[in-house]
């Protein structure tokens, strides 16, 4: 699947919402959002639309450790 070159980072924490994670902090364009258990966090960049290596480098990561696959959270978006 062809990563979406239009995800701004509303959708994409929005996304990310969906598995417990919550926004914890914002420090100038970046938010900073974390897991329930604060086990796990992901900084966003504010930006429309977020850039497609960054966006790829973020959602490696997010699925890695929710183990989920790639393909299925881009379907989500």
């Amino acid at each position: 699947m062809k990563i979406p070159r239009d995800i701004d980072s509303d959708k994409l924490i929005k996304a990310v919402s969906q598995y417990g994670y919550k926004v914890s902090r914002q420090t100038g364009s970046h938010i900073r959002v974390t897991n329930q258990d604060g086990s796990h966090s992901i900084t966003v960049p504010h930006h429309s639309p977020i850039k497609v290596g960054t966006l790829n480098s973020i959602v490696k990561d997010f699925c890695n450790v929710n183990k989920i696959k790639e393909y299925d959270f881009y379907k989500m978006l």
